[in-house]
């Protein structure tokens, strides 16, 4: 299930005990982890309770591919439980404004299906931001892939934990922003 337990504070845990941060930047992450969770915990508490669905779970442009036949999903490993809101948010793409609007169109059409829960719009930055803890944990434990390295050159330097600090207190602030101005 995609939850703040399951997708931030157990990877957090992970990340926070597993010795890949620096220790010179360890309290800066986990202060920013922790205000990214009580930001989450208090998003998915305020929404109430969201139904859950089964979830593609990274229903992003990239796995989709156009065919004669229609769209055509792929990479299905990610899928699991959670809001429908989240395989909405990741489809939008774009600035801000532009993300409004594809969030808007996908409403629109997802509501000719089945009815749209307009709460769960409140979940949109909590989402990220546990997708964004969810993947640094996931980066984390394929480290001893001799594969890595390449792939992923900076992973573990002092730059890549810094990034993931800002990028931590970026959504925090998200988080905080009045709804109403995250509405498409």
């Amino acid at each position: 299930t995609i939850d703040p337990s399951s997708y931030g504070h157990r990877p957090g845990q992970r990340l926070l005990e597993g010795g890949l941060i620096p220790s010179n930047l360890l309290n800066g992450y986990q202060e920013a982890l922790e205000a990214a969770l009580l930001a989450i915990d208090a998003a998915f508490e305020a929404s109430g309770s969201v139904s859950s669905i089964r979830l593609h779970a990274d229903a992003y442009p990239g796995n989709i591919l156009a065919t004669a036949d229609g769209p055509l999903l792929l990479d299905f490993d990610d899928a699991r439980m959670g809001p429908r809101v989240q395989d909405l948010w990741m489809l939008a793409q774009g600035d801000d404004a532009a993300r409004r609007m594809a969030l808007m169109t996908l409403i629109e059409g997802y509501d000719l299906f089945e009815s749209f829960d307009p709460r769960e719009l409140r979940l949109i930055e909590p989402l990220r931001t546990l997708r964004l803890i969810h993947y640094t944990d996931w980066l984390s434990a394929r480290t001893q892939d001799p594969a890595f390295p390449k792939a992923f050159p900076d992973f573990g330097t002092p730059a890549y934990w810094t990034e993931r600090t800002h990028e931590l207190l970026n959504q925090v602030e998200r988080m905080t922003e009045p709804f109403e101005s995250l509405m498409p």
